[in-house]
């Protein structure tokens, strides 16, 4: 059962029903948040394992949960930039930043993703993900260097809920209750938003991946 506050229940940042998603938000999102599809917020799982340690879900339970997450949502990525090779990493960020990260997964692979994976936002995830897709990284060094990070930064993250979440939640409520239901509503219209766009640039680019695939085919064959 959650913890209760003495803010009263309608000036709350964080709704009661939000919090019924439980472990299955937590999952849902760190899945997100590794995945081809961009979260409107970065750091969208740091955020919901912190709130809801801090409500009485259990924090052991919760990190696993979103480490887990996030290790499928990272194959997924790792996937696309396998089959879709340099042009995929080229799609999504520009060429400068494209070189740079190739130059760092191809001389740095494991460790490169996993302190990509372990560095608090704005050190971006997926085109780290790509490249070492797109680049050489084996399925096992994948899940090997962001499950190291992502047991590091969620496992301190569950223990920092234990400690302060509470702290944080009377702050939060007192200082931002006023504009709960406006934080709340544009966060999940731009996660609904950023969802759509996600899957439909990933199949654009798979379909695009396709192409020349085919086409370098019918010239080996001719």
């Amino acid at each position: 059962m959650y913890l209760a506050t003495k803010t009263p229940a309608h000036h709350r940042l964080i709704p009661v029903w939000i919090l019924h998603f439980g472990i299955v938000g937590v999952f849902a999102v760190a899945f997100l948040d590794a995945a081809p599809i961009p979260l409107p917020i970065p750091g969208s799982t740091d955020i919901l394992i912190l709130v809801l340690g801090a409500h009485g879900e259990n924090p052991w339970l919760l990190a696993p949960i979103a480490i887990v997450g996030s290790l499928i949502g990272a194959w997924t990525t790792w996937k696309a930039g396998k089959k879709g090779g340099e042009a995929m990493l080229e799609r999504y960020i520009s060429k400068g930043l494209a070189s740079r990260i190739k130059h760092w997964v191809k001389n740095h692979g494991i460790l490169s993703v996993c302190l990509a994976a372990l560095l608090p936002p704005p050190i971006p995830l997926l085109p780290f993900l790509l490249a070492a897709g797109a680049f050489g990284v084996t399925r096992r060094q994948l899940f090997i260097s962001v499950g190291i990070a992502r047991t590091l930064r969620y496992g301190a993250e569950s223990a920092l809920s234990l400690i302060y979440g509470h702290r944080m939640i009377r702050w939060f409520d007192h200082y931002l209750a006023g504009w709960s239901s406006v934080i709340l509503y544009t966060f999940l219209g731009l996660l609904v938003a950023a969802i759509v766009f996600g899957i439909w640039k990933y199949r654009r680019d798979q379909r695009s991946a396709r192409i020349p695939s085919r086409e370098a085919r019918a010239h080996a064959a001719s």
